[in-house]
């Protein structure tokens, strides 16, 4: 069905499409129970059956999979019955469908879980011991809010933290709510960047001066020649429909490649190649590759002359002149060691000969997209990998071309892409903010943490972490690394003096807390979310089922504690949750979405979805390519930067290297660790779960089973076999899962899916299989980011 260019309506781009087509999805769903019921039930002259009394189109509560989809729930007595996905017909590559996965599909085993939180409690035990009494709503907020005024009185306003927590990103749930109470009474310590991108998020502008640095995904179909390097958004997603888009674009003659230690469903479902990977060693292949690329003079010159700096000797920023180039270091002109195939081989375990066919195919097949996932920057030195695909990206002339990709953090779109939260958090008066991942630190010593630490906004921190406001979170125990030290920290009520958790179950990070609120679900509130990363639509979530029991969505539990701080008018400005959601839309309005219907007419179509066909996908750096004077970088020599003077100055050439290098990670198979730890664990996302959530969910649990996967080659040494239960440990933890023997493994790693709750027996071995009992604490030398993947265990047979 052609579109109209000039309007961003839904479906067809029209509004009157918009009415017509809500018109006739309200009665479908009232009658029939769909859009398909409804079609067969005319076309066929049956008498139609009713198996529902409403159908709800809604958006798929946002636990930060990396997609945003559209469900169908049909709701019968109060309940919800069923749950479908996105029908809408009219699906093209310019505006497909948001068709969601198993993990939203199979929801209602959580939404209708016996464990549901359902009243306000407070601990009755040692902290982490699960032990709870039910208490009033009073008196909860009560305490809550004496200690909110205790601790500020005492030490500060900046001795108050709202942790990372993803685990509802609907506007009116989710820790956007406790960060505007906390605003509104003085403030708290904030925190900057996340778990997830740490690395590809400060590395990035370093060479490009920017993160908007990836073609709109409408623009892959062009690309001839697509690298996943790490990268499995079929279980991921990383934008609902990416498997869809690679999918169309090997259909118009795309070769894939994925190069994981995984053979994943992305290489099983896409790729034509599986090149299996030793983790950690991205950045020597990807030299390698480099080194063929000159030495066979398959770079793209040209290119390299007029928008690069750092390249050569010929091309080095001022000041900068005698220091090593990239080429130097490709070649060993300095350090005697060519980044050769045969040196790749012995660190990545890549053979030669497959080296050197990538990177030939990639430098020649134009254009290509080298897209790195999230994996190869959670490691130790996670910055130089990132770097590293830019680097091959533009000296392949990939940048800046329909059907080419930069790399790197890759948002998209002039504006960056969707926003996740609007909701307003207000200003915070507390300047001060610690890099995400060293939450922990902040605790044990943030009164000595300084710009060393990764302090922003003041010159050290004046107070450690007092107290802990989190919300739809689980990255206190379960989703941080070294889970046992996370444990220990937080049971010493010296340190942490008080903890307040919003959830709906018993997680490991709300067996911690002092007081526990039950938090109701998405589908009992009202809702507004738009894309993940990628993404040109809105999505209406309408209060689909009353919230049950006690349970209260996380505005109005903060509501309440406003109320007792005296600053409720402030906080709600008057507003429910629905109210605000009308707002939101209309600051949508002013932004994305300037035709967005406003509430009442979205709600009434029952259309769910607000989308922006894109008919002309942005191409990252298109302007500069055109005319590299006149649309500068925002880099220091307003072109790409494969030599960073930025990093050069930091002086820290051994970890922080001014062109990207590989560096061996501090804990590696090549180090004396591995005499008593051999083997690599990958803490890989899984469709069991999104991170921790719907690790509780039956359905999901069967079909995607927690174990540990190892190839055979392993196993035999170790004496296992499918289904048998193995020890894994280092000196950080223990663990005893059932294995699983698997050819899609590489020989020396193995895979623990991350997300998996905590569940520790007496002796304090986790029997349900945490990774991160495995991780270290460690973070990397200049995004102060996450580094959980570089693991090193031993697994026997328990």
């Amino acid at each position: 069905m052609e579109r109209e260019k000039e309007d961003k309506g839904i479906i067809t781009g029209s509004r009157r499409d918009f009415l017509k087509w809500g018109a006739f999805v309200g009665c479908a769903a009232a009658m029939f129970g769909g859009v398909a019921e409804a079609v067969k039930a005319v076309e066929d002259k049956t008498k139609p059956y009713i198996f529902a009394d409403k159908v709800i189109r809604t958006g798929c509560p946002a636990h930060n999979c990396g997609g945003r989809c559209l469900l169908k729930v049909s709701v019968k007595e109060g309940k919800i019955i069923r749950i479908e996905t996105d029908d809408r017909p009219g699906d093209s590559i310019e505006d497909p469908q948001l068709r969601a996965c198993v993990r939203g599909r199979s929801y209602r085993n959580r939404q209708y879980h016996p464990d549901r939180l359902k009243y306000p409690m407070k601990r009755v035990g040692k902290r982490g011991e699960g032990k709870f009494e039910r208490i009033s709503w009073e008196e909860a907020i009560n305490k809550v809010a004496s200690e909110i005024t205790r601790v500020k009185n005492k030490y500060g306003n900046s001795a108050l933290y709202v942790p990372y927590g993803t685990g509802s990103y609907n506007q009116v749930n989710g820790r956007q709510t406790a960060n505007r109470l906390l605003n509104m009474i003085g403030g708290s310590l904030g925190f900057y960047n996340s778990y997830s991108w740490a690395c590809t998020n400060i590395a990035t502008p370093y060479v490009y001066g920017t993160k908007v640095s990836g073609n709109q995904r409408q623009d892959w179909v062009n690309s001839k020649y697509i690298i996943m390097w790490s990268w499995n958004p079929c279980e991921m997603r990383d934008g609902t429909n990416s498997e869809y888009y690679l999918k169309k674009a090997k259909e118009n003659g795309a070769k894939i490649i994925c190069i994981d230690p995984r053979m994943t469903l992305s290489a099983v479902a896409l790729a034509d190649e599986w090149i299996p990977i030793r983790p950690g060693t991205d950045t020597a292949m990807m030299s390698a590759m480099a080194y063929v690329m000159i030495k066979e003079n398959l770079y793209d010159s040209d290119f390299v002359k007029k928008y690069t700096v750092g390249f050569d000797s010929s091309l080095m920023p001022g000041g900068c002149e005698k220091e090593e180039s990239y080429k130097d270091y490709i070649l060993g002109t300095r350090d005697g060691i060519p980044k050769t195939p045969e040196w790749a081989e012995a660190i990545t375990s890549v053979p030669k000969e497959t080296i050197a066919r990538i990177a030939r195919e990639y430098a020649t097949a134009k254009p290509a997209m080298l897209y790195q996932g999230y994996g190869i920057q959670r490691r130790a030195y996670g910055e130089t990998a990132v770097i590293a695909g830019c680097v091959l990206a533009s000296i392949t002339g990939n940048v800046g071309i329909p059907g080419g990709w930069a790399g790197g953090i890759a948002l998209q779109a002039d504006d960056g892409g969707p926003f996740w939260n609007i909701f307003p958090e207000g200003d915070n008066p507390v300047n001060a903010k610690i890099p995400v991942f060293l939450w922990s630190e902040a605790v044990l010593r943030g009164k000595e943490m300084t710009a060393a630490d990764g302090v922003i906004g003041a010159e050290k921190l004046d107070n450690n972490i007092k107290l802990i406001y989190a919300v739809a979170s689980n990255a206190l125990i379960n989703q941080h690394a070294n889970t046992n030290r996370s444990a220990k920290i937080l049971s010493d009520e010296s340190l942490v003096e008080f903890i307040v958790v919003h959830e709906q179950f018993m997680t490991p990070t709300a067996k911690f807390a002092d007081i526990l609120l039950p938090a109701c679900t998405q589908f009992e509130t009202w809702g507004l979310e738009d894309g993940w990363k990628y993404g040109d639509e809105v999505i209406l979530m309408p209060q689909v089922v009353d919230a049950p029991y006690e349970t209260k969505s996380d505005f109005a539990i903060c509501s309440l504690v406003a109320e007792k701080l005296g600053v409720k008018e402030k906080y709600t400005e008057g507003r429910n949750e629905k109210e605000w959601i009308a707002y939101l839309i209309e600051e949508y309005r002013k932004t994305r979405f300037p035709d967005v219907p406003a509430l009442k007419e979205f709600e009434e179509s029952n259309i769910g979805v607000y989308s922006t066909p894109i008919t002309k996908p942005h191409i990252a750096f298109a302007d500069f390519r055109k005319d590299p004077v006149k649309h500068k970088l925002n880099t220091p020599s307003g072109k790409i930067e494969i030599f960073s003077r930025q990093l050069f100055e930091k002086n820290n050439p051994k970890e922080i290297p001014p062109v990207p290098k590989y560096i061996q990670e501090w804990e590696s198979p090549f180090g004396k660790e591995a005499d008593k730890y051999p083997l690599q664990v990958i803490g890989n996302h899984y469709l069991e779960r999104v991170h921790s959530t719907h690790d509780n969910n039956a359905i999901t649990n069967e079909a995607f089973p927690q174990r540990v996967f190892l190839n055979p080659v392993d196993a035999v040494k170790r004496g296992l076999k499918t289904g048998d239960k193995a020890k894994v440990y280092n000196d950080r933890g223990i663990m005893i899962i059932p294995c699983r023997v698997t050819s899609r493994i590489m020989p020396g790693v193995i895979s623990i899916p991350q997300g998996a709750w905590w569940t520790p027996d007496e002796n304090g071995i986790d029997r349900r299989g945490n990774v991160n009992v495995l991780t270290s604490e460690r973070w990397t030398p200049l995004a102060f980011g996450t580094a959980q993947h570089t693991i090193m265990v031993q697994v026997e047979k328990a």
